[in-house]
């Protein structure tokens, strides 16, 4: 291994063996100090004891929360986000204090804002103009705390409109252009840009400095590094070459059980 980036564990695909508040504590035994999550709630603002709960088993833990989905509807349903989402644009924008008010009391400096599939009854242009101005209100928010909106190209969904690296840049240019916003940066999940067909060592050389979050996984079968064919090590140590410093998040489908997923990466690196 040939760059020094620091890897925090996705727990929302990984240690899914162990219920959800259970999983910050596990991470922390197979020797991580670092998780991140999606949305951990079923609504987009839970009751209070519930975000107590969860925020306690961070501390609990002894990890820190890197990163922080917001809410982005029925996600095992097919739902990838409401950020342009005309009908539940108001959900959104309700949980935008709950997510950053969960980061501010947990140092939490990413969070996630998922765009949103392609809805009937709305054109293109109307969910793209509501995306700008969700994403506004989420940065605003989260410049409160110092931390970054992110916008992210997902593979596997089909109505999801930003697939590839320039799809998620432009959008962030649209937000930059319209607003005062200068937190909003790229979600670069490897798996997904190569799934997709980017050219990924191209957005590396070209957008490092864009770049605000990393996630990985191997490809074919979204499983840890090593099962696959993707150069991740290479790319990881091209980013930490271009200045990228930030955490890189291992959000994966083990092959096996999670703790026995991390067999790729030695102790002393986690």
């Amino acid at each position: 291994m040939s760059h020094q980036l620091k890897y925090t564990v996705n727990c929302s695909l990984l240690f899914t063996e162990l219920p959800l508040l259970e999983r910050p504590a596990a991470a922390r035994r197979a020797g991580f100090s670092a998780v991140e999550f999606w949305w951990p709630f079923v609504e987009a603002v839970p009751p209070e004891r519930q975000v107590d709960a969860f925020v306690n088993a961070i501390t609990d833990a002894g990890v820190q929360l890197t990163g922080l989905n917001f809410f982005a509807g029925d996600m095992p349903g097919g739902d990838r986000g409401l950020v342009s989402w005309p009908k539940r644009s108001s959900e959104f924008r309700d949980n935008v204090d709950v997510t950053v008010g969960i980061g501010e009391r947990l140092g939490t400096q990413g969070f996630n804002a998922l765009y949103g599939n392609r809805v009937d009854g709305s054109s293109e242009q109307e969910q793209d103009d509501l995306a700008v101005e969700n994403l506004a209100l989420a940065a605003q928010a989260a410049a409160r705390i110092g931390a970054t909106v992110l916008v992210e190209p997902v593979s596997g969904a089909e109505r999801y409109p930003l697939k590839v690296a320039s799809d998620a840049l432009a959008v962030i240019d649209r937000v930059q252009a319209a607003y005062d916003v200068p937190n909003v940066g790229l979600l670069a999940d490897l798996y997904h840009l190569a799934v997709n067909g980017d050219d990924v060592d191209r957005v590396i050389a070209e957008h490092a400095d864009r770049v605000a979050h990393v996630q990985i996984a191997d490809n074919p079968g979204r499983n840890e590094p090593g099962t696959g064919t993707l150069p991740l090590d290479q790319q990881l140590t091209a980013l930490e070459g271009c200045g990228y410093a930030g955490w890189v998040g291992l959000e994966y489908k083990p092959s096996t059980t999670s703790e026995a997923s991390f067999g790729w990466l030695p102790y002393e690196r986690r």
